[in-house]
């Protein structure tokens, strides 16, 4: 992880900024984290070392499934709701405009922003240590930290100017904290419609009715700016689908044996709904 990176961070037991000193980060309290071998910073508290995040074949199926591009349009409209130019002319830019995703798992829809701005660079935050490493080797202007969302982030005040939530947790007190004056909160939800063609069969967790009134109340603190619905039908073939509940909470209720029972019935390739909403938030002043 390359230093600029390392310098946005702060230590999660003192708050102190952190410095990259050889491989290891370390605030001026003496506080000390070894980078591991694939590049990432493991900044979990000993307190949280209990939460189960996406194991190792979640996050195969994951890196697997959207490398084929079936939720390329998620990317595509995160990118088009990204500020070509931000509005923040009292801030020290430093190293390049930040964009820091929470939970990034294998960073993709991370790496498609910075990559289509230039000079930008990235945080990922996830709390699993297999979706660390992938997105570790995503794009060097990107660094990889493990984390808790929700606990404090190990980020310094106000150093986000974009942030990204892709069907992750939302922690408004600490996304509003590391969010920079004028900077921009993207978050992407699920519609009643999404995946519809496979709830019923594979036995998939819906979409809360409830969903509009549970994001303005998660994002207290926020006031949303735009939004954009993307729905576009996906041709999935059997092995496809596989890798799309695979990478799932849904995996969890399922074991493989019953999934490939359960996804035999379905046409192959199968039509299926991509449908979420792109919406942007900025902190109410």
């Amino acid at each position: 992880m390359r230093p600029d990176l390392v310098s946005v961070l702060r230590c999660p037991v003192c708050g102190e900024d952190l410095g990259l000193h050889g491989r290891t980060a370390k605030c001026e309290r003496g506080h000390s984290y070894d980078l591991a071998k694939q590049g990432y910073l493991n900044l979990l508290p000993s307190a949280s070392t209990g939460i189960e995040g996406d194991t190792a074949e979640m996050i195969e199926a994951r890196s697997t499934f959207l490398a084929a591009g079936s939720y390329s349009p998620i990317r595509d409209a995160l990118i088009a709701n990204t500020p070509e130019e931000l509005d923040l002319a009292q801030l020290d830019r430093g190293d390049g405009e930040l964009v820091v995703e929470v939970g990034a798992g294998t960073a993709y829809y991370l790496a498609g922003v910075v990559a289509a701005r230039t000079g930008w660079r990235g945080i990922a935050l996830d709390v699993s240590r297999y979706a660390a490493r992938r997105a570790a080797k995503v794009d060097p202007r990107i660094g990889a930290v493990v984390c808790d969302a929700w606990r404090e982030l190990p980020l310094r005040d106000e150093v986000a100017q974009v942030i990204l939530n892709v069907f992750a947790p939302r922690n408004a007190q600490e996304m509003a904290r590391i969010l920079a004056p004028g900077g921009t909160l993207l978050v992407v939800t699920p519609n009643q419609t999404h995946l519809g063609e496979l709830v019923d069969v594979l036995g998939l967790v819906r979409v809360d009715q409830e969903k509009e009134r549970r994001l303005t109340e998660s994002l207290s603190g926020f006031q949303r700016t735009t939004d954009e619905a993307v729905e576009v039908t996906m041709r999935l073939d059997h092995r496809s689908i596989e890798r799309l509940v695979a990478m799932t909470p849904s995996a969890r209720h399922l074991d493989q044996t019953e999934r490939a029972e359960r996804i035999a019935v379905l046409a192959d390739p199968a039509e299926v709904t991509l449908s979420v909403t792109v919406s942007a938030w900025q902190v109410v002043a």
